[in-house]
């Protein structure tokens, strides 16, 4: 049997200084799906997150807090993962930076980098911004010489000797990658504007911060510790045991996408690819940054971006608690473009809910099974074997699913739902209202005709199967139970796409197998009522 084909992705590893808000649930949700989606189609995931600790602000914050930083880190580490467990994120690891492996990895690749003669050592002046954690050429500064990110925040000038990474010497080379793998930046608007960067001549970058008690020591002066993103950056290697574990590297490395936000695309695409050509190793397949989220003043129409700086931040397990795992993913996939920026607002959040989780999916899993129930004691085939046969006349169902492939693959996550829930969806609804099972099973009317009301029932339970598998990566608590409604063939584990296809010639034995409360089906998304609508 061959070798199941591997699928490494990461996503950014997120300051620790704070519990993780919607914006930075927007990354995890959609590499989940991408990492859920790849299981599904058979791959072998390493799908790695964590949190990035060797910095400023964590000792600022712990000494808020009158602890010391490795308990602190630890402790957020627990609640970062508590969030991301709450919205079904399937990671395989969670790396802290403050870990072993991390400090044993970062220093071996940056020796090699040192021993390549890529690092060396001067004065430096500049101004720094805190929040970015980072020192700012004239460039990237705002007319008014703010951060365009922290625009509250004032910057230092800080002058000190430190090391320094020849970057400079890439912009040839980086040139001639993004040429060569027009791919390799995503999406395309992503890829221009480092392009422009790039062209426009790159600077080499300090990679160290003299007299620091917290972070990793530069192995041959242990007076300097590495800096931010030469340490943050190699998250991505030392997660799957460069420097620690080889046999693990070479399993898994190169990474097949890295997650990001868009405005750390220049690290990422430009300063990463840089380092790995340093030491000698391959640069990962693809990195796609997303954009940002906003929140909206339902009375001024002003929007913000959702932010720790700015003050702003909507808990996760806020909405989670409320409305369930499923119905946050389903609202961020949906209604936010994963390449672009997306907009929150509850009453948004609100319409969107209702319209598509509790009016569409859940009504048409709710007809059909109670239906199933009342007419048939749930009963659909029995001894009377019934093939599935005209709902999906007018659906080439193969085409669906490649095409629901294709978008879910280049990341196109909202265009993939709305795939899912014109074709599949609404589809199974409006043959609810064509074939009107209800008088096909009505002795007193003159449509009745039981056996042609058994087979409508058994083609909606079949658009519940489809539905099923093809949400199983978006919204997997409920995919689960679609799947779980009736007995269909084949554990749900063993479902891809290929078995949309590979429909059942007919079903032999097909019956509800719901969990039902008192003879009936408890609401799948109860409705948000109005006047919490407007809440």
């Amino acid at each position: 049997m061959p070798e199941p084909r591997r699928f490494y992705q990461t996503t950014a590893i997120d300051y620790p200084n704070s519990r993780p808000h919607i914006g930075t649930a927007f990354e995890k949700i959609g590499a989940d799906v991408q990492a859920r989606y790849r299981r599904q189609q058979g791959y072998r995931v390493h799908f790695l997150m964590g949190n990035d600790e060797n910095t400023i602000k964590v000792v600022e914050r712990a000494q808020q807090l009158g602890v010391d930083p490795k308990p602190y880190v630890d402790d957020m580490a627990r609640q970062f993962r508590e969030v991301w467990q709450s919205l079904d994120i399937s990671f395989d690891d969670f790396i802290q930076t403050s870990e072993e492996r991390h400090r044993i990895g970062c220093q071996k690749f940056i020796q090699r980098v040192y021993d390549a003669g890529d690092i060396y050592k001067r004065n430096y002046q500049a101004l720094y911004c805190e929040g970015c954690e980072e020192f700012k050429t004239e460039s990237q500064l705002t007319p008014q010489r703010r951060c365009p990110n922290h625009a509250n925040r004032d910057l230092r000038l800080v002058e000190e000797e430190n090391y320094f990474f020849r970057l400079s010497k890439y912009g040839p080379r980086l040139l001639e990658l993004y040429e060569a793998r027009p791919d390799f930046i995503q999406p395309e608007g992503r890829r221009n504007e480092v392009v422009s960067l790039v062209r426009g001549g790159l600077e080499d970058v300090s990679i160290s911060r003299r007299n620091f008690t917290w972070g990793i020591d530069i192995p041959w002066d242990a007076e300097h510790k590495i800096y931010v993103w030469f340490d943050a950056l190699l998250n991505y290697i030392t997660g799957v045991g460069h420097g620690t574990d080889e046999a693990l590297f070479a399993q898994w490395w190169p990474a097949a996408v890295h997650f990001i936000g868009k405005d750390i695309t220049r690290f990422h695409c430009a300063l990463w690819p840089a380092m790995l050509w340093s030491a000698g190793l391959e640069l990962p397949q693809r990195v796609f940054a997303h954009g940002f989220v906003y929140i909206k003043n339902e009375a001024t129409d002003e929007v913000q971006k959702i932010s720790k700086s700015l003050g702003n931040v909507i808990e996760p397990l806020d909405i989670v608690r409320e409305f369930s795992s499923d119905a946050f993913r389903y609202y961020f996939m949906r209604e936010c473009p994963f390449g672009g920026d997306g907009e929150f607002s509850f009453a948004r959040f609100a319409a969107t809910y209702n319209g598509d989780l509790a009016n569409n999916l859940g009504n048409l899993f709710s007809r059909t099974v109670s239906m199933a129930v009342r007419y048939f004691d749930g009963v659909l085939t029995g001894s009377r074997a019934i093939a599935p046969t005209d709902m999906f006349a007018s659906v080439d169902l193969a085409a669906l699913t490649a095409s629901v492939s294709a978008d879910i693959e280049a990341c196109r996550y909202a265009t993939a739902l709305e795939t899912i829930w014109r074709q599949v969806l609404d589809t199974g609804n409006r043959y609810i209202e064509e074939t009107r099972p209800w008088l096909l099973a009505n002795s007193s009317k003159p449509e009745y005709d039981l056996e042609a009301c058994r087979r409508v029932l058994v083609n909606l339970a079949e658009a519940v199967r489809v539905a099923a598998i093809l949400l199983r990566p978006f919204l997997p608590r409920t995919a689960a139970k679609l799947y779980a409604g009736f007995n269909f063939p084949g554990p749900f584990a063993e479902q891809s796409l290929a078995t949309i296809v590979a429909r059942p010639a007919e079903h032999e034995d097909l019956r509800v197998t719901a969990e039902l409360v008192d003879g009936k089906l408890p609401p799948m998304f109860p409705k948000i009522e109005p006047q919490r609508a407007k809440a």
